[in-house]
C-alpha cells in the first residue's frame, strides 16, 4: 500500500479536517459516476478504490489524531505499516522500521517480539513479549502472545526433561555412559559404534 497521506495529497500529520477535505475533493474528481461510458472509467474506479483505502486506513489507524503534546500520532500510523510488513512476511523491513524508531513503548516491544518469534529467535522474542506485557498488562493481544510462547517453551523443556535431558545439561559422565551403552547395543546387533584399537 502506498503512503496514504501521499495518496490523499496531504502532509504527514495532517489534521482530521484536512484529511476529510482532501478526501472529499478527490472523491468528486474521481467518482465513477463522472466516467460512465468513458474510456478512463476503469482508471478512475481504480483511483477511487485507492483513495477510499487510504482514507479508511488513516481514519482507522490514528491519522489526524492529536497527541497530548500538541503533535500528531505518527506511531500508530507507522505501527500499522509494520504490522502489515509482518503479515506479509517481510520481517527484515519490519525490523528495520522498528529499529529506526526512538520510542520503545509496549507496542514496539510486542512487534519486535513477533518479528523475533517469526525468525525463530525464541529467547529474544520471550524478552520483548515479556516487556510488552509488563508495560501494558491489560492488553490481551500482548498477554496471549506471551502466554502462548511461554507455554510452547515449557512444552519443549518438559519433553526434553522426559527424555532424560535436565536443564543443567548433560554431564561428561552421562555422555560417556550413554556412548558406552550405545556401543554395547550396536555390538549386540552386529555393528560397532566405537571401534576398539
Amino acid at each position: 500500500m502506498e503512503n496514504p497521506y501521499k495518496v490523499l495529497g496531504v502532509r504527514e500529520g495532517a489534521s482530521t479536517e484536512e484529511i476529510k477535505a482532501a478526501y472529499k475533493e478527490l472523491a468528486k474528481k474521481y467518482h465513477p459516476d463522472k466516467y460512465v461510458n468513458n474510456p478512463l472509467g476503469d482508471l478512475a474506479a481504480e483511483k477511487m478504490k485507492e483513495i477510499n483505502e487510504a482514507y479508511d486506513y488513516l481514519m482507522k489507524n490514528g491519522g489526524g489524531q492529536k497527541q497530548s503534546n500538541g503533535g500528531y500520532n505518527q506511531g500508530a500510523y507507522k505501527y500499522a505499516y509494520i504490522r502489515d510488513y509482518i503479515n506479509r512476511g517481510n520481517l527484515a523491513e519490519a525490523e528495520r522500521q522498528l529499529n529506526s524508531m526512538n520510542t520503545h513503548d509496549a507496542e514496539w516491544n510486542y512487534l519486535m517480539g513477533v518479528v523475533m518469534l517469526r525468525k525463530g529467535w525464541y529467547d529474544s522474542a520471550y524478552q520483548y513479549l515479556l516487556r510488552a506485557t509488563q508495560m501494558a498488562p491489560n492488553n490481551m493481544e500482548y498477554r496471549n502472545a506471551f502466554n502462548s510462547l511461554n507455554h510452547t517453551g515449557n512444552v519443549y523443556r518438559n519433553m526434553g526433561n522426559a527424555r532424560g535431558y535436565n536443564q543443567g545439561g548433560m554431564s561428561t559422565c552421562d555422555c560417556c555412559s550413554n556412548l558406552i551403552c550405545a556401543d554395547c547395543c550396536c555390538e549386540l546387533m552386529g555393528g560397532d559404534l566405537i571401534s576398539c584399537c
